[in-house]
């Protein structure tokens, strides 16, 4: 069986949801190609010869790209297979199916698709003996063309058995990466030695234990993780360490949902890697409940943790479900200081709750907080997305404010009551993008922010002296701006 897996997007990363699977097919006998079009063109002879092919759709702007690209996908090959498999997948079956979707798989992916593709050699094996009498009488020009009507009938004449979600317990297999491209052409590490640091990515863990209302996850995994096994993860990373990563990323939702599972990597990490750095991403509520293992994630090499702050405003934090307050992230923020660990929050500062005081409280709190440095630009433009399936759905001021679903945007569209927010987070989104284009200092694009942001709600542009944080010259940070 030929396969093609596809990624369009994934934050800047290799993707491990092309190198796991591809080690599990090739176990089967597959000859997998894998494809990353966040780093290369379309490779049109492996799509020609497909017999199967899967689209990986671990968030938003991958699923909207994968739709984008499947014509092109289409007209190359009409007859193999086709499957979306990850995160956003299942949520959008419906779409998926209209688009011509024969397998959806969420959650623990790898033995579906190795089911699948399975399923789909056995009915076209049953297929090709059936008419190969017929065909062997045939001249090639007639034969050919109902060959591939047969192929394409055998390739989804089966209503797909394997579970839309599973949640099964595996065992993975370490992920196999060649053919994807090199770490050095994907998001580098910036850091205080002023030497630009190849990065791997890995993941010890998926879903999580949590239900934030905002989270794709949650209708996926409702409440329950994963792990990936220790020597898996220790293994993946040995094998980037060999292709030259210098700083790997932990991929999990949440890297403590596990802590214990999590700190016996990081340590066993550390021993054979001493000079590795890491990162990872961490719930404000956790890190408070295990602060006393903070001091470890900095002798083991961690630069920074990433964390979903959100907002800085307890009602707007208790409809998200979010489970801490602006108090506790305050407290993180000063244990982060005594532990000399770098904290890198995350927002959606435009919501439907979202007022143009509130905004500008948002980034009062950053500058106070000494964060400004800390904080990706884009978090400061980043607009509430509510796909298929979300727990928002369940507050009742949201009731009558949305729009439809939107089939082609994956998204319930609302439109805030007050137009100035709206009006306020499309200026902001153009001075992010023209700031990072034109590669400005963090400083200088939430400068222009804050200025843009005190014009619209009427108060003073006078920006406060920011507190003293870390260094400036020693946030280290991703190349590739945070999306989602």
């Amino acid at each position: 069986m030929n396969v093609v897996l596809i990624s369009t997007y994934e934050l800047g990363r290799q993707p491990f949801g092309l190198a796991s699977p591809a080690a599990w097919l090739r176990r089967e006998g597959a000859n997998v190609t894998c494809v990353d079009l966040s780093r290369d063109t379309l490779q049109q002879e492996p799509l020609r010869r497909a017999d199967f092919i899967g689209f990986y759709i671990p968030m938003h702007t991958a699923t909207r790209l994968a739709a984008d690209i499947l014509p092109v996908v289409r007209e190359l090959n009409p007859n193999a297979h086709l499957c979306f498999y990850g995160l956003y997948a299942p949520v959008n079956e419906e779409y998926l199916r209209k688009l011509g979707a024969e397998t959806i798989l969420g959650g623990e992916f790898e033995p579906g698709l190795v089911s699948a593709m399975e399923r789909v050699g056995r009915a076209r094996l049953k297929a090709a003996t059936s008419v190969s009498g017929d065909l062997s009488q045939a001249s090639a020009s007639s034969a050919a063309p109902f060959r591939d009507r047969l192929f394409a009938e055998a390739a989804g004449s089966t209503r797909q058995p394997e579970p839309v979600i599973s949640l099964t317990r595996q065992a993975f297999v370490v992920p196999e990466r060649e053919g994807l491209p090199p770490l050095a052409r994907y998001a580098h590490l910036n850091h205080a030695d002023g030497e630009p640091r190849v990065v791997g990515c890995t993941e010890a863990s998926r879903g999580c234990k949590h239900f934030c209302r905002h989270c794709p996850i949650v209708p996926v995994y409702n409440g329950r993780f994963r792990i990936v096994q220790k020597e898996i993860v220790l293994e993946d990373i040995r094998r980037q360490v060999a292709t030259g990563a210098q700083h790997i990323t932990f991929g999990d939702p949440d890297f403590f949902n596990g802590v214990r599972h999590a700190l016996e990597i990081v340590a066993e990490l550390h021993a054979e890697h001493p000079t590795l750095t890491y990162d990872v991403t961490i719930k404000i509520e956790h890190l408070l409940s295990y602060r006393r293992y903070l001091s470890m994630l900095r002798e083991t090499g961690c630069l920074f943790v990433t964390s979903a702050v959100e907002s800085v405003d307890d009602n707007i934090l208790a409809r998200l479900d979010k489970g801490h307050t602006y108090a506790d992230f305050v407290r993180v923020v000063e244990l982060f200081r005594e532990e000399d660990l770098v904290l890198s929050p995350t927002f959606v500062p435009f919501n439907p709750w979202t007022t143009l005081e509130g905004y500008c409280g948002l980034l009062l709190c950053i500058a106070q907080l000494g964060l400004v440095g800390q904080v990706a630009p884009i978090q400061l433009a980043i607009r509430l997305l509510i796909p298929a399936g979300s727990r928002l759905l369940e507050l009742d001021d949201l009731e009558g404010k949305l729009d439809p679903f939107d089939e082609q945007a994956l998204v319930y569209p609302w439109t805030h009551t007050d137009s100035r927010v709206d009006e306020l987070c499309g200026r902001i989104q153009s001075l992010i993008e023209r700031g990072q284009r034109n590669g400005d200092a963090r400083r200088a694009i939430f400068e222009r922010v804050w200025k843009a942001a005190h014009q619209a709600a009427g108060l003073s542009v006078e920006i406060p002296q920011e507190e003293v944080g870390v260094a400036r010259a020693a946030i280290p940070y991703l190349t590739e701006p945070w999306y989602c």
